[in-house]
């Protein structure tokens, strides 16, 4: 298995061309990683179309997926493969590109296809087991049919990106070999993600304590445990004049506004909503300490590298694949998953210590430019990767 130091070199030789191909409607985090890889490849002077469908906002209703039954809805999302294997080869006929980067997904073998009728490198970007992934939310009315697709595309594919080592584990007993597994995580674009001053931040409300401000940036749902920080606000007398500060939206909103108006701490609550990119760096500059209450055990947050990048002080849980990316007490604290005293220690610590947020923000950003953890640096091993498989094409 390939990790993330490696094929980090810069291209050469003849300009490549790559295309881009996804099944991403929703413009969320998931696009956030599209746009971004995207840019990252351009600027290293690659050429890059792009195969997509039309992208939607992320909170729309998927108005099909509510009305059509589950079973007939995932058969046309599989035939839906046909339609973007045509789109495929239309543009590999008229681009003639060098590879086919593809962001995957279930039900979706068209790039697959592609790849193996015009015999071109396959770099496939996983992000989670999506069958197990939605099975668990939304339910399949064919887990093994979508399981089959899913490990199909990981082994047909030259290369697979998976974001962490713990999903990596999952793709190699999948039967993929390690030599075609390079772990790539996610990245930050450290230009749109400097410091910003305190003149041109948002302003807090004036309802806010003069205690520190705990941020989350995200989709809000239940699970992420923003329930549990409201708690803390509200029970925890060393929070007494602490506050939150919610960047973001989501199903969970609601129900999250109405405890802390229950708890009496609705005056230090503030959901700032939905941010454009470009206004994300200025709000997470008004954090002192930015949360990471949750995590999914396969994922890599991408807010978590814009905390880093912005010198936040970090709370997130142990997790395996936390420390794939954060140290405990040198760029974070880590505090036991799943244990909400642990969590409340943490909270209490570093809402204590403005030496220790000062220190753990700095080694975070220090960690960021040193390992070089960029959308730059993918873009350069995807590069790399595509150069070796045309070195292992040509061999006799």
């Amino acid at each position: 298995m390939l990790y993330s130091g490696c094929g980090n070199q810069l291209r050469h030789g003849a300009v490549l061309k790559i295309l881009y191909h996804h099944r991403t409607r929703s413009r969320d985090g998931q696009s956030v990683h599209i746009d971004e890889m995207i840019a990252a490849l351009e600027h290293e002077g690659v050429t890059v179309p792009i195969v997509q469908p039309q992208r939607e906002d992320a909170l729309k209703p998927a108005r099909k997926k509510q009305v059509i039954p589950k079973l007939l809805y995932e058969l046309l999302e599989f035939a839906y493969s046909g339609l973007e294997f045509l789109k495929l080869a239309a543009a590999i006929v008229r681009e003639r590109p060098d590879a086919i980067y593809e962001r995957a997904n279930i039900y979706m073998l068209s790039g697959v296809w592609a790849a193996r009728l015009f015999s071109l490198p396959l770099l496939l970007e996983v992000n989670a087991p999506l069958t197990e992934e939605r099975g668990k939310f939304d339910g399949l009315a064919m887990p093994s049919f979508a399981r089959w697709t899913e490990e199909m595309a990981w082994r047909s594919a030259s290369y697979v990106l998976p974001v962490t080592a713990v999903l990596a584990s999952t793709i190699e007993r999948a039967g993929v070999p390690p030599s075609r597994i390079v772990v790539t995580s996610n990245g930050v674009n450290v230009q749109d993600f400097r410091v910003v001053a305190p003149e041109i931040r948002p302003s807090l409300p004036k309802s806010f304590g003069p205690g520190p401000v705990l941020g989350f940036v995200g989709y809000v749902r239940a699970w992420h445990g923003l329930p549990q920080v409201v708690d803390l606000l509200a029970q925890d007398a060393a929070l007494a004049t602490a506050n939150l500060l919610i960047v973001g939206d989501g199903p969970g909103t609601a129900a999250l506004v109405q405890r802390a108006q229950q708890l009496g701490v609705a005056d230090r609550v503030w959901v700032a909503g939905l941010v454009e990119r470009d206004g994300l760096a200025a709000y997470i500059s008004t954090f002192d300490i930015a949360l990471q209450p949750e995590v999914t055990s396969y994922a890599s947050p991408l807010k978590l590298f814009e905390y880093m990048a912005l010198n936040r002080a970090i709370i997130a849980p142990d997790a395996a694949n936390i420390r794939e990316i954060l140290t405990h007490q040198t760029d974070a604290l880590l505090f036991e998953p799943n244990n909400p005293d642990s969590l409340a220690s943490t909270v209490r610590k570093l809402v204590a210590d403005n030496a220790l947020r000062a220190r753990l923000g700095a080694g975070a950003a220090e960690k960021i430019h040193r390992e070089d953890i960029t959308w730059a640096r993918n873009a350069r091993r995807v590069i790399a990767l595509v150069r070796q498989a045309q070195a292992m094409e040509k061999k006799p």
